[in-house]
């Protein structure tokens, strides 16, 4: 008894492995992260080049408020200057005007003026920072220095203004007084001593005092140190350039380019319907990958690898079979359906029958059965003679059953010589009546039944599954399924629809098999359906036929309908009898 291993599933994958999956995901759109650092790169010679002959001066002002004490504490500035104001203020045009008159700036250019001109605030200080951008570097510190004399001078005069006007208005509160007060003063020298004199007397100390608060206030307006401010440092020309230069513009617009096309291929790859990774389908289709054909290998050739200058396709075959063999869900029953999503069954039709000579080659009875019975076409594209097996078919037709009574399957069994792997019993598919009556038989069962046998392997090749519904029809006796995809020609939709369908039907998906896209498939595109309707209602068309040699006499065609061969045509031929085969090796595989 031969252990077998535990059933195959789709490995579990950490976030890390999750990550390097994506990142090499991303490497897949080359195009659209080259045309990132392009435009990156572009971005970095406009700035190299813009900022080439540009120069900044910088000059720097702390602000003061006015007072009769600098070193009386009590008074933050902070609290006596909006900064804010202060900066908004230092950006206004009365500002560059009066620079303007000092550099002689015509009235053209004034607008130019401003918009060299740059005022910030660094935190938690009482500076206004003066930027001035030119074309020369003493142009720069000219402009610089204009605006912040300019600054202060207005700012200067603002604080005279104040202070002018307040002094003007405690001199209009005082002048009344001081008349009241010497017609006072002229009234108690005439007045005899008494009540009446000394109310006056009380009366001209009130407005002396008065008096004396209004002089004192505005003595105190005039003693005031009403400088604005003092420039902390003046505006120098600058020594170099205040670009980047044109190296580093360049390494920042490709560093900025690469993020920007590696964010653009996370979209692109996000809004991507068709799986770019193996572990894209195997978390599809919850089954594991359990092959992927060389690149150039998996189409135009002959259908079987085995003999071939280049082993590479064979053995991965091998490997394929290897892998199944020790799936305990496989080899329990030995019933394996070779099925594609859609489109083409070329490659599926290339991998049922390399699985079946690998098979073969490990010493086991295969059969291999054509249940495509729209487009049969591998009679005429493997090397085969005829077989007097199987053996149910003794009993419902036997060798002198007419073919023409009859319908797939008809008991016609071919043998195909695999070269160095062995050989193998095949079962051609042929174009009925009724295709799903074909499929759902007794005969047809009873056919698949042979995997019970000890030592025996059967292999199914049936249509797309998303095309016809043949291949859910055999799901319930052939529960083994291998799917054979093009990772770039089908949608992740598409591959959980199929699990979905076959485990619906009672199966199993044992695995999928990727291929490189077929020249057709490159020309077409990803989900685009053919006009005219739904690419599930496209008839396939039928593979090419090579040129074959002439018949003979008693021979018929290579793919009779049964219900359109003539009564004559029926009675004359034998079914088996090796006439309706083409046995060239080196013919190619066509379109299904």
């Amino acid at each position: 008894m031969i252990e077998t291993n535990r059933p195959a599933a789709a490995p579990a994958e950490d976030e890390p492995d999750l990550l390097r999956d994506q990142f090499r995901q991303l490497l897949r759109y080359r195009r659209l992260i080259g045309a990132g650092v392009g435009i990156g790169l572009l971005g970095g010679v406009y700035l190299g080049v813009s900022t080439a002959d540009t120069y900044v001066a910088t000059a720097d002002i702390v602000l003061r408020a006015p007072t009769d004490d600098p070193f009386n504490p009590s008074l933050a500035p902070d609290k006596a200057i909006n900064i804010g104001s202060e900066r908004q203020v230092a950006l206004s045009s009365s500002i560059a005007n009066e620079a303007a008159k000092k550099l002689g700036v015509a009235a053209t250019d004034f607008s130019a003026l401003r918009a060299g001109l740059q005022v910030t605030n660094p935190p938690q200080t009482m500076v206004l920072r003066f930027t001035y951008t030119a074309s020369s570097p003493a142009e720069a510190a000219k402009r610089a220095n204009a605006m912040t004399e300019a600054y202060l001078l207005k700012r200067q005069e603002a604080l005279d203004v104040t202070r002018d006007k307040m002094v003007k208005g405690y001199q209009e509160q005082r002048d009344p007084v001081v008349k009241q007060l010497e017609e006072l003063s002229k009234q108690i020298t005439g007045m005899p001593a008494g009540p009446a004199r000394d109310a006056a007397y009380s009366a001209k100390t009130d407005q002396q005092g008065k008096i004396n608060t209004l002089n004192g206030n505005i003595a105190k307006l005039q003693a005031l140190d009403m400088t604005p401010g003092r420039v902390t440092s003046s505006a120098v020309p600058p020594h170099g350039a205040d670009g980047p230069g044109l190296p580093m513009s360049l390494a920042l617009g490709a560093a900025v380019g690469l993020a920007l096309g590696l964010l653009g291929a996370w979209v692109r790859l996000v809004f991507d319907p068709a799986p770019r990774s193996e572990g894209d389908v195997a978390r599809a289709l919850r089954a594991p990958v359990l092959g992927s054909l060389p690149r150039g290998k998996a189409d135009g050739g002959p259908l079987l690898a085995a003999g071939e200058e280049d082993p590479r396709l064979a053995e991965e075959f091998r490997s394929v079979a290897f892998r199944l063999a020790y799936d305990a869900r496989f080899a329990d029953r030995r019933r394996l359906l070779v099925v594609a999503p859609r489109g083409s069954s070329e490659i599926a039709a290339a991998v049922a029958v390399n699985l079946a000579a690998s098979f073969a080659e490990t010493g086991k009875d295969v059969l291999l059965i054509e249940a495509d019975l729209r487009t049969p076409v591998l009679a005429s594209q493997l090397p085969t003679d005829a077989a007097g097996r199987p053996r149910w078919s003794q009993s419902q037709g036997g060798p002198g059953a007419q073919h023409g009574e009859t319908e797939w399957p008809d008991g016609r069994q071919l043998l195909v010589d695999a070269g160095e792997s062995g050989s193998f019993d095949l079962i051609p598919g042929e174009r009925v009546r009724n295709v799903p009556r074909a499929l759902t038989s007794q005969r047809a069962s009873r056919l698949i039944s042979e995997a019970d046998s000890p030592n025996s392997t059967v292999v199914v090749l049936a249509p797309p599954v998303l095309s016809y519904a043949d291949a859910l029809a055999l799901v319930d006796r052939v529960d083994g399924v291998l799917v054979v995809c093009n990772p770039g020609a089908v949608r992740r939709t598409d591959l959980s629809r199929i699990r979905e369908l076959i485990s619906g039907a009672g199966g199993t998906v044992l695995g999928a098999v990727l291929h490189a896209p077929l020249p057709g498939e490159k020309k077409r595109g990803l989900g685009r359906a053919p006009k005219g309707g739904d690419p599930a209602a496209e008839e396939p068309r039928p593979a090419p036929r090579a040129p074959a040699p002439a018949p003979s006499p008693g021979a018929r065609e290579p793919q009779p309908i049964p219900y359109e061969v003539a009564a004559a045509d029926a009675a004359q031929h034998i079914p088996g009898d090796g006439t309706d085969t083409v046995a060239l090796r080196t013919v190619r595989t066509g379109r299904r």
